[in-house]
């Protein structure tokens, strides 16, 4: 394909920021789709271990970025089902 390999890049190098950009753009959607899989309170992986894992997050602050409160300090309105 032309466009793709290093010769085509030697000869147009305007096309290098171009596929900078696109690189990054795409590690950073993959970076934050990994970071919601990982540590969002809404995925589970493993029920057997963790069968009630929003009970872990009652107190932790989980939103990506939140220069105005910190939940650590805060009490959550949700019901406790686990006794």
């Amino acid at each position: 394909m032309q466009g793709l390999t290093m010769a085509s890049l030697k000869k147009n190098p305007a096309l290098i920021p171009l596929y900078v950009c696109i690189a990054m753009g795409s590690a950073g959607a993959v970076f934050y789709t990994l970071r919601l899989a990982l540590r969002s309170p809404e995925v589970t992986w493993s029920r057997k271990n963790n069968p009630e894992p929003w009970e872990e997050y009652r107190t932790k602050q989980h939103k990506f970025y939140s220069p105005v409160r910190d939940y650590s300090n805060i009490s959550s309105p949700a019901p406790k089902y686990s006794e």
